[in-house]
């Protein structure tokens, strides 16, 4: 295997720099939604998309990604990280609970209710139940925000049980163990919060594997290659 495949594979791992920003922009949005269903139970869909669509417009989505961002950024000096992911997820579960997030969401919800009304695409009447119900709002969100910390935390447990039982796997030569292993171990990145110890130890596991994949199973490697797995750990 070529060096430059190695670093793909890598890169492929680390490829996550919005996906936090995201995964959280839907679930405060699910949160909204809900709330909103809640707040105005005798509106259509249609009017609620409508509604939704001038709460973004006027701001709500640029304005909620933005203030996740200056949590997480805020989060990783705290922790002094200077570049690159929260070390373990329990520091991910420490900033984005106290990091003031539903706060800015409800500012936000203010500001963007606010210039529906000056422009009258949001009526008086309707802004004044958002604005007055927003406890309602705020409160999804906040059960969705866990949720979804929740989630992270057992995909992360996951993935590192999955990583134990491949290395258990690597030990006694067993490559069809290995490949079960390597297979959940993928697919739970895929919805994986970057937490870089589990990264590295994935990075380590997917690097070793391709090696001795492309080796024809072959576990005899090389300590040019051995080595070369290890600083992708």
């Amino acid at each position: 295997m070529e060096l430059n495949q190695i670093q793909e594979i890598k890169l492929e791992n680390n490829k996550k720099q919005d996906f936090l920003n995201s995964t959280l922009w839907k679930t405060i949005n699910n949160g909204i939604d809900i709330g909103l269903r809640f707040l105005l139970p005798d509106i259509v869909e249609d009017e609620i998309i409508d509604l939704k669509d001038n709460l973004i417009t006027f701001g709500l989505k640029d304005g909620v990604k933005k203030s996740i961002n200056d949590v997480i950024e805020t989060g990783k000096e705290a922790f002094g990280i200077v570049s690159g992911n929260f070390d373990n997820i329990g520091q991910l579960q420490s900033v984005i609970k106290n990091g003031g997030i539903i706060d800015k969401v409800s500012t936000i919800l203010d500001s963007v209710v606010n210039k529906g009304e000056e422009t009258g695409k949001i009526s008086n009447e309707l802004g004044e139940i958002i604005k007055n119900g927003k406890t309602a709002i705020l409160s999804n969100v906040e059960r969705n925000i866990e949720a979804t910390l929740n989630n992270q935390i057992s995909n992360v447990e996951l993935v590192d049980k999955y990583i134990d039982n491949w290395k258990r796997y690597y030990e006694k030569k067993d490559f069809n163990g290995m490949e079960k292993e390597y297979n959940k171990i993928k697919e739970k990145l895929e919805n994986l919060a970057p937490i870089q110890n589990t990264l590295n130890n994935a990075n380590y596991v997917e690097t070793l594997h391709e090696l001795i994949k492309n080796n024809g199973k072959n576990f005899n490697l090389s300590e040019e290659e051995l080595e070369l797995a290890k600083k992708f750990n």
